[in-house]
């Protein structure tokens, strides 16, 4: 990734030191709208653009207090939406002021797609890097029977899809069953089965949420692992059913 100079980040700097005191200016009102005067309080405010892969660009501006969406900024008509009753009195306060309005949809549609763009092209290396992940199958008993887990470790881009075709294993056949893993970095798709000989089976007594775990690890990258699980009930004559039991999850990961 190319450097940015250091006037640049001191620039940024100052630009969010000045916004932390607008947003304390913001809290304080709003926290008198709730009637609220003590206790532990937080303002959220939320704003951005994204660029599409076919060049379209969408932008949104909204801001939260305790948690809970309190308003929103209609860029098409260029009006506050309020997303709770006491939001109004906000909504009036700001509509007093129409340049505030007027001053992010001209940050949001300008400014920001020009930062983002500069971003892009700064980041292009990391962008593009591509990582296949490192995949392994162990076991792991529990008292009611035998589970295999499915690790799937080191990878980049996050996304990712693994396919497990049984969850309880009969005793004696876990190499039987494979997990088959689809990713960007990899050309076909990778089909793991349980080796018996590997050091990381796992014969711990914990539980297993579900007969499959997967683990990522990809630095700070938070990430969205969408697990594929194909259930299969009962013993080896049910092995080569085609129409397994299907359930989809998704669990994000930092």
């Amino acid at each position: 990734m190319a450097l940015v100079d250091a006037q640049y980040w001191e620039t940024e700097t100052q630009k969010q030191r000045a916004w932390e005191k607008v947003q304390q200016v913001e809290m304080w009102t709003v926290m008198g709208y709730h009637n609220q005067s003590g206790g532990t309080h937080s303002a959220q405010r939320m704003f951005g653009c994204e660029i599409q892969e076919d060049g379209r660009s969408s932008s949104f501006w909204q801001f939260g207090f305790n948690g809970q969406d309190h308003l929103s900024l209609d860029l098409e008509t260029l009006s506050w939406v309020s997303a709770e009753p006491v939001a109004v009195r906000t909504k009036r306060w700001w509509e007093m002021e129409r340049c505030y309005a007027e001053y992010d949809k001209a940050y949001l549609e300008s400014l920001c797609l020009i930062s983002l763009h500069r971003y892009l092209e700064l980041g292009s290396q990391s962008l593009t890097w591509i990582e296949p992940p490192m995949v392994q199958v162990t076991k792991h008993t529990t008292q009611d029977g035998t589970m295999l887990r499915c690790w799937a470790l080191g990878f980049y881009p996050p996304d990712i899809s693994l396919s497990w075709w049984l969850v309880r294993v009969p005793a004696g056949k876990e190499a039987w069953y494979t997990c088959h893993v689809q990713h960007p970095g990899l050309k076909h798709t990778l089909t793991v089965a349980w080796d018996s000989s590997s050091i990381g089976n796992d014969s711990g007594n914990g539980t297993l949420l579900g007969g499959v775990t997967v683990l990522v690890f990809v630095g700070l990258v938070a990430v969205i692992v969408i697990l594929k699980k194909k259930c299969l009930q009962g013993g080896e004559d049910n092995l080569n059913s085609q129409s397994p039991a299907r359930t989809e999850a998704a669990q994000t990961l930092c």
